[in-house]
Order: structure tokens, then C-alpha cells, then sequence
């Protein structure tokens, strides 16, 4: 849909205060979101309908968003109507990959990060979803197929690949996860550090979050190792590890698989191509980094 199209739709919401403007806000790669301004405040609006080939499904994505503002960790939802969510506006800025890897920013992160799996599940209602990445990557598999995808050759091996990784990530913990770490998901406010965006929020083992985190930024092993000791308040084991290991691989696969369908269905001004490229790169190096671990 144009922004000629959805500036209409935006004015048109009953809850503006006098006059609003509003700007395109950058760097979404699943959704459009405008900065809008009324009379008396500024706020996000997030344009997007279900996207069922993501397993992005919009009543998931507002009911994680409420129970994830009630435990303190998110903005909160003003308004929600036919595809277009009204947050409260942070002042803020989004991490980068070199913030999330700091000594002095990682702690909070990972604060944040198990207070999403542990405090959210207290605010949910209604319907709740799992997020089974070993799914994803099956099911993206065959639209891909369907979709003639010009990387239809390499899919049967990377669904043997998540199967195999599937038998080795078990046996699996649950938690309430993000499930989309990356760090354009994290802000700083300058006071205290804001999670957002839960478009595939759900139930889910928490190492997807962990192996996501650290894939998604570039987390060194020593970083990695103080990340599960401290979440699971335990040393480190060669099972835990081993188990990680297959978590962060099938990550990468399901975010480069991610990027390949949207290659084929998403309208959003991306490089989709060269974003499937990097993360295949990253995949295939963790993937034989665990062979060989």
C-alpha cells in the first residue's frame, strides 16, 4: 500500500488530538511505521496486516505488546484498529550490533531479555502462539518450492539440516520469547533500555532468544558462555552448550530463510538478497562450528 494511500487511513483514526503529522520512520524490514504527531503527543503507528507465510499473526503481536508494556519492558498500545497499532512514541535511540556487544550495555540487555520470558507470560490474554523455529524453517521450505524460489536447490538440505538440528537442540525448556532479536529491537532511552517490535512473539525454548542475541550481533564465545551462565544462574555445561550451539544455528537458518521468502512476497525497499547472502554466510560458519565443537 502507497503512503498515499495510507496517510488517509492514519488521519482518519478516532483518536488524534487536532492536526497530526506524519513521517516515515526507517529501517523496518517487516512492517511500515509512521512517527505521528497530534496536538498533544507524539506516537508510533505500525502499519501491517497478518502475514501468515511469516507466522505473523496481529491479534498475537497486540496481545504480546499489552502484556509486554504491564511488565514494564515496552511502550504501551494506545489504539489498534484494521491493521494499525498507535504505541506511545520513545524518545530514544536504537542500538547498534557494537552496543549490544558492549560489557556495560549486554548485562541490561540480557536483564530485559529474561524478564520477557519470565514476567510477560503474568499479563498475556486470549489465544496465546508457540514459535517453533524448527516449523518455520519446514514451512518456509515449501513456499519456497511453491514460489519457485531461485534458492529452491539448496532447500532439501537445509530441512535435513533443521531436523538434524531439531534432534540436537532437545530436550527443550519453555519460555514466553521475543523471538526477534535483533538490535534495531532495542532502545536506549538514555534512562533504561526499551524492547519492541513482537511480531513473532511467542511460546518457545528460551535459547532461540539466547542463540538469536548473540547471532544476530555478533557476540564473542567468552560473551556467549557469561550470557548462559548468568541466565540459567549455573556454569556452563558441554549438553548446555551443545544444545545452544543447534539453538543459534537454527536461528540463522530460519532468518535466512526469512529473508528469502520475503525476497518473493515483500514490498518493503530492501536488499532482501543480499540480507539472505549475509546470513547464510553466518549460518553456515556456525554450522560448522558445532560439527566441530
Amino acid at each position: 500500500m502507497s503512503e498515499n494511500d495510507l496517510i488517509p487511513r492514519i488521519q482518519a483514526l478516532p483518536i488524534w488530538k487536532g492536526r497530526i503529522t506524519a513521517t516515515p520512520l526507517t529501517g523496518g524490514i517487516t512492517n511500515v511505521n509512521y512517527r505521528v504527531t497530534d496536538d498533544q503527543a507524539t506516537y508510533v503507528v505500525r502499519v501491517g496486516d497478518d502475514i501468515p507465510l511469516h507466522q505473523v499473526l496481529r491479534f498475537n503481536e497486540l496481545s504480546a505488546a499489552r502484556a509486554a508494556h504491564a511488565a514494564g519492558l515496552s511502550p504501551a498500545v494506545v489504539h489498534a484498529e484494521n491493521g494499525l497499532t498507535v504505541l506511545d512514541y520513545i524518545e530514544s535511540r536504537t542500538l547498534t550490533e557494537e552496543d549490544v556487544r558492549r560489557p556495560d550495555m549486554l548485562p541490561r540487555i540480557l536483564d530485559l531479555v529474561t524478564r520477557c520470558h519470565r514476567e510477560v507470560p503474568a499479563h498475556l490474554r486470549g489465544p496465546a502462539l508457540v514459535f517453533w523455529v524448527f516449523h518455520v524453517i519446514r514451512d518456509y521450505a515449501a513456499t519456497l518450492t511453491e514460489g519457485q524460489s531461485d534458492h529452491k536447490a539448496m532447500l532439501p538440505e537445509l530441512v535435513e539440516t533443521g531436523n538434524e538440528l531439531e534432534r540436537a537442540a532437545g530436550p527443550f525448556e519453555i519460555a514466553f520469547g521475543h523471538n526477534d532479536l535483533l538490535c534495531g529491537n532495542l532502545l536506549d532511552d538514555g534512562t533504561r533500555l526499551w524492547l519492541i517490535d513482537f511480531d513473532y512473539a511467542g511460546f518457545n525454548t528460551p535459547l532461540f532468544d539466547l542463540g538469536g542475541l548473540a547471532s544476530n550481533n555478533g557476540l564473542s564465545p567468552q560473551q556467549e558462555d557469561w550470557m548462559l551462565e548468568t541466565y540459567f544462574e549455573t556454569p556452563v555445561t558441554d549438553d548446555l552448550r551443545h544444545r545452544y550451539a543447534a539453538m543459534k544455528c537454527a536461528s540463522l537458518l530460519r532468518e535466512a530463510m526469512w529473508s528469502m521468502v520475503s525476497e518473493l512476497t515483500s514490498d518493503i525497499d530492501f536488499d532482501y538478497r543480499a540480507y539472505t547472502a549475509e546470513n547464510l554466510a553466518r549460518f553456515h560458519a556456525a554450522l560448522e562450528n558445532f560439527k566441530q565443537g
